[in-house]
């Protein structure tokens, strides 16, 4: 019989809900820290960058479809702990 372990979130201050998953860039709805798969650069989206009616709003055009992944729900966690996440991911990293 074999048994699956659980995530303690005490443990894992940075790891919740969807964290892991892969979005179109436009559509970032809620506030976190993303990686950009097209150039690995960190995305900070605070509460504020996507509360309706707030400006500035961020477009980013181009020819292919442009995906991020949330890495976390703390948008201002720290460069070394992005990182540590970004590579639980497997995800390249340009910060």
């Amino acid at each position: 019989m074999t048994t699956t372990p659980t995530m303690n979130p005490q443990t894992q201050p940075y790891r919740y809900g969807n964290c892991g998953t892969v979005y179109p860039f436009e559509n970032i709805n809620e506030p976190g820290a993303y990686i950009c798969q097209w150039n690995g650069h960190l995305l900070r989206v605070p509460e504020d960058g996507i509360a309706e009616g707030r400006s500035p709003t961020l477009n980013i055009v181009g020819n292919e479809p442009l995906y991020v992944t949330k890495i976390s729900d703390n948008p201002w966690i720290t460069l070394s702990k992005a990182r540590m996440l970004a590579a639980n991911y497997d995800l390249h990293v340009n910060f």
